[in-house]
């Protein structure tokens, strides 16, 4: 291949993946961040699960 034709290549991709890049950066900073919300779900999903796997005290049988 033409030393020329490689370089060009090269531009065309190195063009192809800023743009993406960009984008990618464009659409993270767009979405809601919900750090706090996911962190709380999952407390209360633990806490759940810790509470329905927590043996209670044993009925007396009459």
């Amino acid at each position: 291949m033409h030393p020329e034709t490689s370089l060009a290549l090269h531009h065309a991709r190195a063009a192809e993946l800023r743009a993406e890049a960009d984008a990618y950066r464009l659409a993270a900073s767009a979405r809601p961040r919900r750090d706090l919300r996911t962190r709380l779900g999952w407390t209360l999903v633990e806490i759940g699960l810790r509470l329905t796997t927590t043996p209670g005290p044993a009925a007396a049988v009459c």
